[in-house]
């Protein structure tokens, strides 16, 4: 058991009040834990590093509404590098689905064929007609998330919900504009 000195909580309560080397101090305690909670997810190691840099700072900027579980802020660090970790993910997954393998690649200039200029007016007017079908928030949430590509947690701020219900309206969100292009695709 530890001291009170050394407790989370007492650290966390020292750093809350501007004490850096109590703030060094949780880092270099749970610093590991909150890396391999990356790790685990992300599966590349320069990406969960920079989790556990992101899990930390956010750490700084919430310090004062963090919630200790039994005398431990590292509940609280592996929750946050976890979902911290899956919207890293989701970006760098997006990043990889934007960059097109060399050999698909259009020549420079190429002027896209009249089929493809039809088809992507098409899905653009697909898109357009089931996101203004949505509500005033699911329509906001679309447009932070998915073209603004900003993070849940950004988003969650701006609209005043939760994380866990912007993630849960974007899933379904994405969800229903996939069965709507599948449609289109069917009927193509």
């Amino acid at each position: 058991m530890r001291t009170d000195e050394s407790a989370d909580r007492t650290l966390l309560a020292r750093a809350a009040g501007g004490d850096g080397s109590a703030f060094a101090a949780i880092h270099d305690r749970h610093v590991r834990p909150v890396y391999w909670q990356a790790y685990t997810v992300l599966r590349d190691a320069d990406a969960a590093q920079e989790v556990a840099q992101d899990t930390f700072l956010t750490l700084w900027r919430r310090i004062a509404s963090v919630r200790i579980v039994d005398e431990s802020v590292l509940p609280w660090l592996l929750t946050t590098a976890r979902y911290t970790a899956l919207n890293a993910g989701r970006r760098l997954s997006a990043v990889r689905d934007r960059a097109a393998p060399l050999d698909d690649a259009e020549p420079p200039g190429a002027a896209p064929s009249p089929e493809d200029e039809v088809l992507a007016a098409e899905i653009r007017a697909l898109i357009a007609a089931a996101v203004s079908s949505l509500s005033p928030t699911d329509q906001r949430l679309y447009r932070l998330c998915v073209e603004d590509d900003q993070t849940y947690e950004r988003a969650a701020a701006e609209v005043g919900v939760t994380h866990a219900a912007v993630r849960n309206r974007v899933s379904r969100l994405r969800s229903r504009l996939r069965a709507d292009l599948s449609t289109l695709r069917e009927q193509s």
